[in-house]
């Protein structure tokens, strides 16, 4: 795509919300009577743009900002989508939606590793540890979801920023754990039996 009328207004440094990699464009666009710095910058990557609006030189918002937490590999696409809806929560704000994604993974996580369909929420998170996908001292994280998850769920506050990017770790972690590592391994090597 070939972006119109498009100006030098400066270079701006910013990890690109739309491809996640870290951009330096130097051209884009700005409005004159805009004083405070509204400007739009044209990824160099992707080519898609970036909107930012600078309240003073300590405020910058970022739209669309950058998802919160780390990509993981070697996802089956329902987990995959899911991980990355928690991440993008992060980025509007909605805090205990991306709590909530993150319990709903671990029913997922736990199907795609084998664990019957048709279960309570309960079960696919027992399964998870009686099957040895969660290390020892990895019960803790995967209870910790589980209760912040039910906090989201079935009480009335909403949850915080940080709580929210608490849980998008956690559920990285794990993921990367049960899916990306294991995948990592060269071609017929097993991870020992837990």
């Amino acid at each position: 795509m070939s972006w119109f009328n498009i100006g030098a207004i400066g270079p701006r440094t910013y990890r690109c919300g739309y491809c996640d990699n870290t951009v330096g464009p130097k051209e884009g666009y700005y409005r004159n009577e805009d004083s405070a710095g509204s400007r739009i910058y044209v990824c160099s990557f992707c080519d898609k743009p970036t909107y930012f609006q600078e309240a003073d030189r300590t405020s910058v918002k970022q739209f669309p900002g950058v998802a919160f937490g780390e990509a993981v590999r070697s996802l089956p696409p329902d987990v995959e989508t899911l991980y990355n809806e928690a991440r993008a929560c992060t980025t509007v704000g909605a805090y205990t939606g991306a709590v909530l994604v993150c319990r709903k993974i671990l029913m997922n996580a736990a199907v795609s590793l084998g664990a019957p369909t048709g279960k309570n929420f309960a079960d696919y998170v027992t399964w998870l540890v009686a099957e040895g996908h969660v290390p020892k001292k990895g019960h803790g994280w995967v209870d910790h979801i589980r209760q912040r998850g039910n906090v989201a769920n079935h009480e009335i506050p909403a949850l915080s920023k940080d709580e929210s990017e608490e849980m998008v770790i956690f559920t990285g972690m794990l993921l990367k754990m049960i899916h990306e590592f294991p995948a990592r391994l060269p071609a017929g090597q097993n991870p020992p039996a837990p």
